[in-house]
């Protein structure tokens, strides 16, 4: 800063040849006596050494010369008093800088040092300089620190010593040096002052580190340029970048006092890019958890592939945060689909393994499988060009040979499909603005205790939340919405999926997710999915209704509980199973809790139901399952029951049923009452020995009539004659050709009625 450029300001005062009146004698206040009507003192027109020049023959102690303008004094400001003097005659004396300091009302300001150093004049004609620094703060190098009481100052010089002696003066100089001051006034440094280049081609790093070590505390400022960095570079202190660096793919920028992607944008000059390096330092093992993004938005020209950003990277388990901003897609080639074809064969016996596969090279990491005998949300976890391999993310239940597979690789805006360990990632508040363009977040082949809480994931193109591997397991997902990218088509056209997981102890909580085909394929067990709201409905009338919650593994120790299921189903199967026949050496359908839900539906087909047993093979069955205090609803059109079988590849075993529990939920709009035990009045009006039931529809998945829990007499029982008679029927089960109706045998024929509590199970 310079205050006569910034502030218009003459400082130095006026030549002595212009005249002598404005050179007071004493302290340079209005009214003090002046040189120009002094006896002792004159101008000497052309002094060898200074030209025109003040001569002065000293008769006081101390004689002073003060220029009478008023020379401000600006907080931050620092000026300079200098002089050029020497002695021609006489005895010898000294010189010093000194001042008058006056406040706002142009009184004297007490108790400041006024006077400079004192510099003694020992030779005849040698031309001595003095100086001081005047300013308001006190710090290192201001002789005269005079405080914000003095607004302005009278300068100039004092002769102290013998009198006697002639002296000259060239002039009074007053000048701004405040820029001497900028470094400790500003606490920041520039590269530039360290050596750094700045042309694209010089290697600047080593001058970044000097710069960083002498901010000491402070700040760095990059100005406009572009500096290229080759090998990884950490700064300690804040920076601020007007030019951007340019560094070589594996070059990681660490810039730990200023982690965020604002810097990091500004430091490379483009966000994508600037997202990036972000990223890689982040997993780079710094002193930095979060990333924040500072509430931007950060516009994505290319998927984020952290195995090209840390190709060095094969396991991370320190806590990670992407948090406070949005990531959104920009139209661009990078995000079209990869697709191919190819021939595989499969067998059982390595379940997870496709081999003999043709041109495996053409199939990218993390393609979902298409094709016969594939389940849902299948992927390609790893691959291995030279044996013809492809590794599966899930078993393929259509069993052994070979078919004509495709392969569907999506686009995602984080894409960890090549990393092959990452763990406690966590993104919050981060909106993933997929936008049609481009899928969320597709994890890493392996990992635990990755979390989205806070999030949106805005109409994904194809996917939000891809598990190609076990990097699902633990995976948290709280308080997010979800956006299908199919909410105007109706729900059997539907294609997109919002979260797969094939590794256990998944917690899916306070979610909403609106109108996907799915909203979430599992495999795996452990899982909690509790408070959420999905709906799938359409606008059209008496339409299809599909799968919300689609479960993968038979056996799943799962618990559904307090959540808003609408116009959706909950579809339980047994797709990735590489032998889906129950054999007896594994689990069978079992280990689900459905409990406090709320069933919705509107506007649907009859048929619709919202628990769906799908086996993929023959002889299953259920072995544990509990839905109760559940409200089931159906609105603008009765359905006839909540739950079914899919039949279409296979049907359960309902001799080995046991554990079902369907008790204490609330139907509306259902025809068909569902429970288990199931409480059956009959009612026999003629005299017979033998009473039969009608055929049982009200057990869960119209199982057989196993077992009976209880037969309660209502009325007394008469004989032919009409006595009464106290009689116990034998009961037998699974009577009838459909084993669904249950016969009452007693020892004389009766008439009355009984209440039956009957089960489709056989509890152990």
């Amino acid at each position: 800063m310079n205050i006569a450029i910034t502030n218009g300001l003459l400082l130095t005062p006026p030549a002595f040849r212009a005249g002598l009146g404005v050179w007071s004698r004493s302290d340079g206040t209005s009214g003090s006596p002046t040189w120009a009507d002094a006896g002792n003192a004159g101008i000497v027109p052309a002094d060898q050494d200074f030209g025109p020049c003040f001569e002065v023959v000293k008769q006081q102690t101390t004689t002073s010369l003060r220029f009478m303008g008023e020379t401000p004094m600006i907080p931050g400001v620092y000026l300079r008093v200098s002089a050029r003097v020497k002695i021609v005659a006489g005895p010898l004396a000294s010189v010093r800088i000194a001042g008058w300091a006056g406040d706002g009302s142009r009184n004297a300001v007490a108790g400041l040092v006024t006077a400079g150093t004192t510099v003694a004049l020992r030779n005849y004609g040698e031309v001595v300089e003095v100086s001081a620094i005047v300013g308001v703060g006190n710090r290192p190098g201001v002789d005269l620190p005079w405080g914000t009481r003095a607004v302005y100052g009278h300068f100039g010089l004092d002769l102290v010593g013998a009198n006697g002696g002639a002296f000259r003066v060239e002039s009074i100089r007053i000048d701004d040096i405040t820029a001497a001051f900028v470094p400790s006034l500003l606490d920041w440094v520039d590269v530039r002052d360290f050596g750094a280049v700045g042309d694209g081609v010089t290697n600047d790093r080593a001058a970044f580190l000097a710069a960083d070590q002498a901010a000491a505390g402070g700040s760095i400022v990059v100005p406009a340029g572009t500096f290229f960095i080759s090998g990884d570079l950490s700064i300690n202190s804040r920076i601020r970048f007007k030019g951007r660096l340019i560094t070589p793919p594996s070059t990681r920028v660490s810039l730990l006092r200023s982690f965020d992607f604002p810097t990091y944008a500004d430091a490379f000059g483009d966000e994508t890019l600037g997202m990036k390096k972000a990223l890689q330092a982040l997993l780079g093992y710094t002193d930095h958890i979060s990333l924040d993004l500072g509430g931007r938005r950060v516009d994505l020209d290319e998927p984020l592939m952290l195995a090209e950003l840390a190709p060095t990277l094969e396991g991370f388990a320190n806590r990670r945060v992407i948090q406070n901003g949005s990531i959104q897609a920009k139209p661009g080639p990078a995000w079209q689909t990869g697709r191919a074809t190819s021939p595989g064969t499969y067998n059982p016996a390595q379940p997870y393994l496709l081999s003999n596969v043709a041109n495996v090279a053409a199939i990218e990491v993390g393609s979902r499988i298409i094709g016969s005998g594939v389940g849902r949300e299948v992927y390609v976890n790893a691959k291995n060009v030279a044996q013809g391999t492809l590794t599966l993310s899930q078993p393929l239940y259509g069993g052994a040979g070979t078919r004509q597979y495709s392969f569907e690789r999506y686009r995602y805006l984080f894409d960890f499909s090549g990393v092959r360990e990452l763990s406690r990632l966590n993104f919050s508040k981060v909106d993933f603005g997929c936008d049609r363009i481009a899928s969320g977040v597709m994890l890493p082949q392996q990992g635990e205790m990755i979390q989205f809480a806070d999030c949106y994931f805005t109409r994904p193109m194809d996917r939000a939340i891809t598990s190609i591997g076990r990097g699902c397991q633990d995976l948290l997902v709280d308080n997010c919405q979800f956006i299908s990218n199919d909410l105007d088509l109706p729900a059997q056209q539907r294609t997109t999926v919002a979260i797969n997981v094939n590794a256990n102890d998944i917690k899916i909580r306070n979610n909403r997710f609106v109108r996907f085909a799915h909203f979430m394929v599992a495999n795996g067990g452990g899982h909690i999915i509790s408070g959420n709201h999905w709906f799938q409905g359409d606008g059209s009338g008496q339409g299809l209704r599909y799968a919300g919650l689609v479960l993968t593994q038979p056996n799943v120790q799962t618990t559904v509980s307090g959540n808003y299921i609408d116009n959706a189903s909950i579809e339980w199967t047994n797709e990735h199973s590489a032998i889906p026949n129950f054999t007896g050496s594994e689990f069978s359908f079992g280990g689900l809790t459905l409990t406090g839900n709320t069933f919705l539906c509107s506007n649907t087909v009859a048929w619709f139901t919202w628990i769906t047993v799908k086996p993929y093979g023959s002889g299953h069955f259920i072995q544990g399952l509990n839905v109760v205090g559940n409200v089931f609803k159906a609105l603008y059109g009765n359905v006839e029951r909540i739950d079914r079988v899919d039949t279409s590849i296979a049907d359960l075993n309902y001799n080995s049923m046991r554990n079902l529990q369907f008790e204490a939920n609330t139907f509306n709009g259902i025809n068909t009452y569902v429970s288990n035990p199931l409480m059956i009045q009959l009612t026999q009006n003629t005299a017979t020995a033998t009473w039969t039931t009608p055929v049982l529809t009200g057990l869960p998945f119209q199982g057989w009539a196993r077992s009976v829990q209880s037969v309660v007499t209502e009325v007394a029982l008469q004989s032919t004659s009409g006595a009464r008679v106290d009689a116990t029927p034998t009961v037998v089960p699974d009577s009838g050709t459909s084993k669904r109706q249950i016969r009452l045998t007693w020892s004389q024929p009766l008439r009355g009625r009984v209440c039956i509590y009957a089960r489709m199970d056989r509890p152990q």
